[in-house]
Order: structure tokens, then sequence, then C-alpha cells
């Protein structure tokens, strides 16, 4: 009996446990141009468990790469980040730390990146890619465009 009233306690203080907020501080449209070079990142505002996103990046006229990305609610209640490069496999990066104005997901299996890192400086929304202990970051600093 006691396993079961224990097994049942933990049942129930997973379900009662919150779902963690979206990162809602993401939406908008954002870009970032330097010189020639130029990326571009939307998301859409936290609505039914996901935000949908998409980005694009180029030089001049000439689109070099795009993304389909989503955040979402994951199977166990955890925020999960996924990513399509030119309609590609979707690859999953779970929520690895949280803040008021910043998350970082990782997936140390995958090749490159294994950690993708939002956060906001001021007006900006700020986003890097690495390997999972950091080497080889790539950054970006966005600026709020109208849609």
């Amino acid at each position: 009996m006691r396993n079961v009233t224990t097994a049942a306690i933990a049942l129930l203080a997973s379900a009662a446990a919150p779902a963690p907020p979206m990162p809602g501080w993401m939406a908008g449209c954002w870009s970032e141009q330097k010189g020639a070079e130029w990326t571009d990142e939307c998301w859409s505002t936290p609505r039914g468990g996901i935000m949908l996103g998409n980005g694009r990046n180029g030089s001049g006229d000439r689109l070099l790469s795009w993304e389909a990305t989503q955040i979402e609610l994951g199977g166990e209640g955890e925020l999960v980040f996924y990513g399509s490069v030119r309609g590609g496999e979707r690859v999953a990066f779970p929520a690895a730390a949280t803040g008021p104005r910043s998350i970082v997901f990782a997936n140390p299996q995958h090749d490159y990146p294994q950690r993708i890192r939002y956060w906001r400086e001021g007006n900006d929304l700020a986003a890097e890619i690495s390997l999972a202990d950091g080497a080889r970051p790539v950054r970006w600093r966005y600026r709020r465009v109208p849609r």
C-alpha cells in the first residue's frame, strides 16, 4: 500500500506542476543587417501551447538559407525548440534553462548547433548558437522590424 500511495503522490505532484511559461518576449519580427549580409527571424505570440517561427538569411538580394521553427510544450511538460533547415528533418532541442527574458535549448547529440540561446538586451533580441560547451559561437543582435 505504501508504494501505491507514494506513486500516487508523485503522479499528483507532477500533474500539478505548472507548465513553464512560453517565451512571449521573443514574439515579433526581428532583423540584423551587417553590410550586405542580413538575417531575419519572426516569432508568433504564444497560443495553444506553441510559438511558430521562421528565419532566413542572405546577402544583398540573394537568399542563402531558411528555417522553419517552433517552440512548444513537449510530452513531459517541458518547452522544446524544433528547427528544420530548408525543409529538412525537424530536430528537437529541449529547454535547458529559462529566465524572465532568456531561454537556452540544448541537444548535445546534434552535430551543430548543440545549444541555442535567446535573450533580450533592452529592446533588442539576441541569439546565439554554439556547441554544448559554448565553443564555436555564432551570435546575432536583432532589432524589431514592422510586420
